[in-house]
């Protein structure tokens, strides 16, 4: 039974740093992508990052950037979300999801390219 347990959201103030985490169990991730997503009240949930567990492949959103940085630590089986310099436009509920990937290359960015998705976790941004 595949599980994503995310962890690390809270409050912090503009221009501030967080680092989100997901814990992964229950299956091997090496032909995945890992992303990372985010709902805001009111709008639709959109893609952050994503990463190839097996590498090198990495992409972001426009809005990120530059201040997210994705990760993964095999041995903990746990991937990372580093969010610097955060702008209250970044508060929303960020979840974490798995999805097998369909391509040699590259990493899957759309919400229905991932197979699994955990609880989420809130981020908050304060002005």
């Amino acid at each position: 039974q595949v599980q994503l347990v995310e962890s690390g959201g809270g409050l912090v103030q503009a221009g501030g740093s967080l680092r989100v985490s997901c814990a992964a169990s229950g299956r091997t991730f090496v032909n995945y992508s890992m992303g990372w997503f985010r709902q805001a009240p009111g709008k639709e949930r959109e893609f952050v990052a994503a990463i190839r567990w097996s590498g090198p492949y990495i992409h972001y959103a426009d809005s990120v950037k530059g201040r997210f940085t994705i990760s993964i630590d095999n041995a903990k089986s746990t991937v990372y979300l580093q969010m610097n310099s955060l702008k209250p436009e970044d508060t929303a509920v960020y979840y974490c999801a798995a999805g097998r990937a369909t391509t040699v290359v590259g990493v899957t960015t759309a919400l229905g390219g991932y197979d699994y998705w955990g609880q989420g976790t809130q981020v908050t941004v304060s002005s």
